[in-house]
């Protein structure tokens, strides 16, 4: 068994699952992690809210698997112009792609792109602190609509109507318990254009809605409909039954009057953002179920005074230096996790994981399987492989040192962590997220950096 040389581009739980399995599975294998961000563990870090703070114990794991001797974490390395794919291919046996998906799907309706209209994973990096987003966000208006009917959807609305002094034992950054505190907003529309038994809501995600004593979650009645086959559903799927059953509930519950409402609009689809120079108004067309899942439109139009958008319609992967892309997908084609050219030709030593390669579905969990089935494929072709032109593995640092990269390391990520630890520790929280990437670098590199 000859040792092999692994590059994985991508920290998020994709790629260090797909580290973690190639490790296991085959004694031989070293594996460099790059990242584009000084620091790891991608969307757990930077696409779950911070008031999930269980979600984040999935962190734990990872870092275990990070802190192994045969896995090297290489971070603020930009894939496509700090690293090339030949200069990959110089120094590893193969290369893994696991960037996952960061951008907003579009939404073709007129009126979108209006100023007060925004892609939703824009406005979670900004709450999630990321560094390459601006430190602020306008939050003027009092009226908002979000579309869409996932966890998503459910996030945004969540930070946008709970009051910023209840996200104090979170690792909210300054800047971002500022900007919420100047938050304007006391009614979120959430719009879905199916109805109960279609809503791709987790069960306990749509119970916490609620937990806020300052936001009274009201479902409308208007568009609830269960029929022959969303009852199918209901009866076969557990995780449905408890959202429906959840809904049911909201339905009939009175309102407290708290001072902040979600409103959750059921067979309501946004067909026009309205407004002249900004937001002004929403356009809806109420929908009905067909039988299949799916609904029709009825023809029946609402219009919504809101002045903001916030649309929550799925995420999507960015093209990648050197490699294919299906635009439309948002996905690397591949075949089991093996990329392909534009003619259906595998690309030797080439593979891809996540949600890169199989789109923005699934929960974090999900990746495990679409890892394994990965590396199984790299192992597979392993006898064909060929040995890289560089074996030193400490050469692709010189090559980035040569190309004055100011890349960090695994050492580095944990005195930053310890940092984030002892500025939670001061105000009373488990941390407090250094969101500069530059101050993120310095406080890796001196651990008695202070804010």
């Amino acid at each position: 068994m000859r040792t092999i040389q692994v590059a994985v581009i991508g920290a998020g739980p994709a790629g260090i699952y797909a580290a973690d399995i190639l490790t296991k599975e085959y004694g031989h294998a070293r594996v460099d992690v790059f990242d584009r961000l000084p620091a790891p563990y991608g969307l757990v870090r930077y696409g779950v809210a911070p008031d999930h703070p269980r979600i984040k114990e999935i962190i734990k794991a990872l870092r275990r698997v990070l802190s192994r001797d045969e896995i090297r974490f290489i971070g603020n390395v930009h894939y496509g112009s700090d690293v090339a794919l030949p200069d990959l291919r110089r120094h590893y046996d193969a290369v893994i792609f696991s960037t996952g998906a960061r951008a907003d799907r579009d939404l073709d309706i007129p009126g979108i792109e209006l100023p007060g209209s925004y892609g939703a994973a824009d406005f979670v990096s900004w709450y999630d602190g990321h560094p390459d987003v601006p430190r602020s966000w306008p939050l003027t208006a009092k009226n908002v609509a979000v579309l869409g009917a996932g966890n998503v959807a459910l996030d945004v609305a969540r930070m946008l109507a709970k009051p910023a002094d209840e996200q104090l034992t979170t690792e909210i950054a300054g800047n971002v318990y500022q900007g919420l505190a100047a938050n304007a907003a006391t009614d979120v529309h959430v719009f879905a254009r199916r109805g109960p038994a279609q809503i791709k809501f987790s069960p306990m995600e749509f119970r916490e809605l609620s937990h806020s004593p300052n936001v009274d979650v009201i479902v409308h009645p208007e568009g609830f409909e269960i029929d022959e086959a969303s009852q199918r559903t209901i009866n076969t799927s557990k995780s449905t039954k408890l959202v429906v059953d959840t809904m049911m509930k909201y339905l009939e519950r009175e309102p407290t009057g708290a001072p902040h409402r979600i409103h959750i609009h059921l067979c309501q689809a946004p067909v026009a953002v309205l407004g002249e120079d900004r937001v002004e108004g929403l356009r809806t067309e109420r929908t009905e179920l067909i039988g299949d899942g799916t609904v029709r439109g009825t023809g029946e139009f609402t219009e919504w005074p809101v002045e903001a958008v916030y649309r929550a319609v799925g995420y999507l992967s960015s093209h990648l230096a050197g490699l294919p892309f299906d635009h439309h997908a948002g996905v690397i084609p591949h075949d089991a996790g093996r990329v392909l050219d534009i003619d259906g030709g595998l690309i030797d030593a080439t593979y891809v994981t996540g949600w890169i390669k199989r789109g923005p579905i699934g929960l974090i969990g999900h990746t495990k399987s679409d890892a394994a089935e990965t590396v199984n494929s790299l192992l597979s072709d392993l006898p064909g492989l060929r040995v890289p032109e560089v074996t030193d593995p400490d050469a692709i640092l010189e090559h980035l040192a040569a190309k004055d990269v100011d890349y960090t390391t695994w050492a580095e990520w944990e005195r930053l962590d310890a940092h984030e630890i002892s500025l939670g520790e001061v105000q009373g929280r488990e941390r407090v997220k250094v969101v500069a990437r530059e101050e993120m670098i310095r406080a890796g590199r001196d651990a008695l950096v202070r804010d």
